[in-house]
């Protein structure tokens, strides 16, 4: 059994952040531990309101999990402030674990903010030296890099200036542009596209958190990169295939597919 970690935000509709982190880790035979940076209260719909850890009890939680747990992967979701940035940071490069990816969610799949206008140069500054990849969406790195993306090319050029910032890897994701869903995976010295035909569905809420906790699931097990992003992102797709509507909104996708088809349910 390998043992995965998610440092994250809870959602209390279940469909992302820790919630879809821990069902990717148990569908890929990982068991999950958690540690919780910030209380959602959201649905499908919207986000109602967001309450912040403080920084101490989030490094205790840290603490707790690294100290009695030999953690094979970590997954960094909702950090939603520097100070917590920082904290997390910090207890990275002191424990070092052997795998770690970070998705800088900086909003909701509804699009409410979920991290400080400040938290870009933190993350910058504490996060992405400290892991092995970072996985971000069109806006996010739009955002960290300072510039359009409209496709391809640009996707390759914001890949190699977030890896200047210290990073393993960087996987720019691109479902927000237009044709098939295409992902641009740079480690320094190649780039690798992994490319799926896009499904007319609405049911995406919680994606990036379940894309990122696969990827970690898969190194765990033992996977190399590039083989755990492909793995990963064909898994992404089945559970958006199979999923079934949850809600009034924007529906998550059905993490465990292989054992409920979503027409069963």
């Amino acid at each position: 059994m390998k043992f995965c970690l998610t440092v994250a935000g809870s959602d209390c509709s279940g469909g992302a952040g820790i919630q879809a982190d821990l069902k990717t880790f148990a569908a890929h035979g990982c068991y999950g531990a958690s540690v919780v940076t910030a209380v959602v209260a959201e649905n499908t719909r919207r986000v109602i309101s967001v309450f912040n850890l403080p920084a101490i009890e989030v490094a205790n939680q840290l603490d707790a999990v690294f100290e009695d747990i030999e953690i094979d992967a970590v997954k960094l979701g909702m950090l939603p402030n520097a100070e917590i940035i920082h904290t997390v940071g910090e207890k990275l490069s002191e424990y070092k674990p052997r795998f770690s990816v970070c998705d800088p969610v900086l909003s909701s799949t509804s699009g409410t903010a979920l991290s400080a206008e400040n938290s870009l140069d933190a993350f910058k500054k504490f996060i992405f030296a400290n892991v092995s990849l970072i996985t971000p969406n069109i806006p996010e790195a739009e955002k960290f890099c300072g510039f359009e993306i409209h496709g391809i090319p640009d996707m390759e050029k914001a890949a190699r200036k977030l890896f200047e910032f210290g990073a393993g890897a960087v996987l720019v994701k691109g479902g927000h542009l237009p044709g098939d869903a295409v992902d641009v995976l740079f480690d320094g010295e190649e780039f690798t596209k992994f490319t799926s035909a896009r499904i007319n569905s609405e049911n995406t809420h919680g994606t990036g958190c379940t894309l990122s906790s696969a990827i970690a699931a898969n190194c765990a097990n033992g996977m190399e990169l590039s083989k755990a992003v492909g793995s990963a992102k064909n898994y992404l797709t089945q559970a958006i295939e199979n999923s079934y509507k949850v809600g009034k909104g924007k529906s998550p996708v059905n993490h465990f597919y292989q054992i409920h088809k979503g027409d069963l349910l």
